[in-house]
């Protein structure tokens, strides 16, 4: 079973020795999969725990005056970790007091002892403590000192370039689902429970599931054909979503996931719903009225049932 961790102070949470990967982690795409593999790995070979600190908020994140895009929500985050093998999570809060720490006190507070780290895992480009001034050759330095191995992962290539995150989300940000699946190693899908909204939908003809994303920004946006998992279902109801901030009808600049499932009736609120990216439709924009937006949300749904192989008639039915 997974356990998980937020502070830097505490008691070892391995003390029997880890095998320990450091990364921001958003997403989860093949180069960090990659990278947890290894650990679990060499954790089944050592008889050390298998084990990560990643960090909340991203770093990147925590330093942008302007939001930033990112991949994956910690709940997602979480359910690779433990997906993936790993049964001790730190999970740091990037604050002010982190950033002031020293390259050398992580090594020696977090690394050694939080984690009692008998190897560390990073990729080639980690940077870590006050100014990013820890890099791999301080990581290595300090652990021949201290007693443990510093690794670096190789990058994973796909078609010649690193898979990254950078990479990941340009191509869902230009709406390429299909390109962007194989650097994930999954589709790409947005999870969270279904809230209460002002059922202007319903009203329209069109009753829609709600996700409020509040603080978190993803790289997409638009209006989308989508697949949908209810629960711990796959992702396989059909449906046509929005992702934005609704400018026809809404003066309020929060971040809403919408989704319109095809031929669906019941109750799903309060449930948790997974909503997969199939195909971006178009961008989202603003409407002289609500008769203007229902009829382009009803091509909307024509072209989304065309996409996923259903009868587009069917939505004028």
């Amino acid at each position: 079973m997974m356990r998980l961790s937020r502070d830097v102070a505490g008691p070892s949470l391995a003390p029997g020795g880890s095998v320990v990967a450091v990364g921001a982690f958003d997403g989860l795409h093949r180069g960090h999969q990659a990278l947890l593999a290894q650990v679990r790995e060499r954790a089944e070979i050592s008889g050390w725990t298998p084990a990560a600190v990643s960090f909340e908020p991203l770093p990147r994140a925590f330093f942008s005056p302007v939001p930033v895009p990112r991949l994956s929500g910690v709940r997602e985050k979480l359910k690779g970790f433990d997906a993936a093998g790993m049964e001790q999570i730190l999970l740091l809060r990037f604050n002010a007091a982190l950033t002031s720490m020293s390259a050398e006190d992580f090594v020696r507070r977090v690394l050694i002892e939080r984690m009692h780290a008998r190897e560390v895992w990073v990729g080639g480009d980690f940077r870590f403590g006050h100014k990013r001034a820890g890099d791999v050759a301080l990581l290595e330095a300090m652990g021949r000192e201290l007693g443990f191995e510093a690794h670096v992962m190789a990058p994973v290539l796909l078609e010649g370039e690193r898979v990254s995150a950078t990479r990941v989300r340009n191509l869902l940000a230009e709406g390429s689902f299909a390109a962007a699946e194989p650097l994930l190693g999954r589709p790409f899908v947005i999870e969270g429970k279904v809230e209460y909204g002002n059922q202007l939908g319903r009203t329209l003809g069109f009753p829609t599931a709600n996700i409020h994303l509040r603080e978190r920004v993803t790289p997409v946006q638009g209006i989308f054909a989508v697949r949908v998992g209810l629960g711990e279902s796959e992702c396989s109801w059909p449906g046509v979503a929005s992702l934005g901030v609704r400018p026809t009808v809404n003066e309020v600049n929060e971040p809403l996931l919408e989704v319109h499932l095809f031929d669906f009736d019941g109750d799903l609120y309060g449930r948790r719903m997974a909503v997969e990216f199939v195909a971006k439709l178009r961008d989202e924009q603003k409407f002289d009225g609500l008769d203007a937006l229902t009829a382009q949300m009803q091509r909307d749904a024509r072209e989304a049932r065309a996409v996923l192989g259903m009868n587009p008639r069917l939505a004028e039915a």
